[in-house]
C-alpha cells in the first residue's frame, strides 16, 4: 500500500472511568500521513484561536463501517453511514469533530481546513446540519472522484463511491465489491490517479488496463500482479509524497 495508516494522538470527547478526558482510542486513532499533517495544522491554527480540535470518530475498520451503517439503518444512529466500503472513515481519511469545542465560526474553520485539504461534506457552513462535523482529507483520491464526474457511462459506482473505494483499496482494507481482486482493483486505482484513462475500476485487468501500463513503462503479467501493485505505487508515491511521507 502507497498511503500506510499511521497512529496519531489526539483529543477525544471520550472520558476514563474517573470523568477525565482520554484521547481519542487506538483502533479509531489512525489515518494516512497527509492527513496527519492536516490534522496537526488544524489542531495548532484552532489552538491559536482559542479552540480545541476534539474528535469522536476518525478511523473505521470494516467491521466498524458495518456496524456505524446497521446502527444508522436501525436508528441507533442519527448522523448517516453508508455501508462497507464507502466511507473515507475505513481509509483513515475522515474524522469527526466536536463543533462545541472549536471556538469559531464553522464557515471559518472551513477556510482554515482548505489550507491544507480538509474538506467537509456538507454543502454550506450550517453547524445545525446533519455532518456538519464530518471533514475529509481526499488527497489524490479527488482525482478519482473528478474522473468519474466527468463520465456519464460509467455506472459502476458514483463519483464518491469511486473515490472512496479507491481510498480504501490503497490502504489494504478490504472493498466487497472487488471480491478476489483487491491488488487488481488498487493497480486500476493508482492509474486514474496517474492521469489514466482506464474507464472503470472493477478488479478486471482489460485491454485499457493494460495500454495504460505500458504507457507507464509497466510490463503486464498476470502472474506477478503484486510487483505490477508495487511499481505502480512506487509511482504514486513520487507524484503524491505527503500521502506516504510519515511525519
Amino acid at each position: 500500500m502507497n498511503s500506510p495508516l499511521i497512529p496519531i494522538t489526539i483529543a477525544s470527547i471520550y472520558k476514563s472511568k474517573a470523568g477525565e478526558p482520554v484521547p481519542l482510542p487506538a483502533h479509531m486513532a489512525k489515518c494516512t500521513p497527509d492527513t496527519h499533517a492536516a490534522i496537526t495544522y488544524l489542531t495548532n491554527a484552532l489552538s491559536k484561536k482559542g479552540g480545541k480540535l476534539i474528535i469522536s470518530d476518525m478511523f473505521r475498520s470494516r467491521e466498524m463501517q458495518a456496524k456505524a451503517y446497521n446502527d444508522y439503518i436501525s436508528g441507533n444512529k442519527k448522523g448517516f453511514s453508508p455501508r462497507p466500503g464507502g466511507s473515507f472513515h475505513e481509509a483513515g481519511r475522515a474524522f469527526d469533530l466536536d463543533l462545541s469545542a472549536i471556538e469559531i465560526p464553522l464557515s471559518e474553520l472551513w477556510r482554515i481546513a482548505a489550507r491544507v485539504g480538509l474538506y467537509p461534506i456538507i454543502k454550506e457552513p450550517n453547524p445545525n446540519l446533519s455532518e456538519a462535523w464530518h471533514f475529509e482529507c481526499r488527497g489524490s483520491h479527488q482525482l478519482v472522484y473528478n474522473y468519474y464526474s466527468r463520465r456519464d457511462s460509467i455506472i459502476n459506482f458514483s463519483p464518491y463511491m469511486a473515490a472512496t473505494a479507491s481510498a480504501i483499496v490503497s490502504v489494504g482494507v478490504l472493498v466487497d465489491a472487488f471480491k478476489d481482486c483487491q491488488a487488481e482493483a488498487a493497480i486500476q486505482s493508482c492509474l486514474i490517479r496517474l492521469g489514466m484513462d482506464i474507464e472503470n475500476i472493477d478488479g478486471v485487468l482489460g485491454g485499457k488496463t493494460h495500454d495504460a501500463l505500458k504507457e507507464l513503462g509497466i510490463h503486464f503479467d498476470r502472474s506477478r500482479k503484486i510487483d505490477l501493485l508495487t511499481e505502480i505505487q512506487d509511482l504514486v508515491t513520487l507524484k503524491f509524497p505527503r500521502e506516504s511521507n510519515v511525519p
